[in-house]
């Protein structure tokens, strides 16, 4: 599937430019995870720009619809990491793109967050000063911190350094993402 066809299907699934703007701004980080681990670019990307498609118009099916609908178009591996982009669905998470798409989803949001409530956005932000965020429960209170950590678990890495990951990855698109 080509990110074109992707984005097609989120138009259609998805109507509220926040929830595209997410949608795209995880698509930038799986692309770049992909670059990072050497795997399939296309592939990291759509299932970025796909993981929530189908979140605004059924949100009680969320991910089936999105799932289905890639599984009959032969994208298995897509829809296998979307099927699994949150550990508590206890869906395995076997290969690279599970794990990146569950690193990247909850994470990318919450710098989001941070950003959109400091005055330069994410002009000189740092690790140091999201990880400070994540310590108060009430901020972006809907954020899954476990979900954040092991997210960094299943990459091996520490979460200070999936942080300083994905904050330059924002950093080069923040026109397009409005921070």
């Amino acid at each position: 599937m080509t990110r074109t066809q992707a984005r097609e299907i989120l138009f259609e699934l998805t109507k509220t430019d926040s929830l595209r703007r997410h949608a795209r701004s995880v698509e930038l980080v799986m692309e770049a995870m992909a670059k990072h681990f050497g795997e399939d670019v296309e592939q990291f990307a759509v299932t970025g720009l796909l993981h929530d498609a189908d979140y605004e118009k059924h949100p009680e099916q969320h991910p089936g619809v999105i799932v289905q609908r890639l599984r009959e178009m032969g994208e298995d591996a897509i829809a296998h990491a979307i099927a699994g982009h949150y550990t508590k669905w206890n869906v395995p998470r076997n290969s690279m793109l599970d794990k990146c798409i569950v690193a990247a989803d909850e994470l990318t949001g919450f710098i989001i967050a941070a950003a959109l409530i400091r005055p330069t956005r994410l002009e000189g932000m740092d690790a140091r000063s999201v990880l400070k965020k994540l310590k108060t429960k009430t901020f972006a209170a809907s954020v899954d911190r476990d979900e954040v950590q092991k997210g960094a678990e299943l990459l091996g890495w520490e979460l200070r350094e999936l942080i300083e990951f994905i904050i330059p990855v924002l950093q080069d698109y923040h026109q397009e993402l409005e921070l």
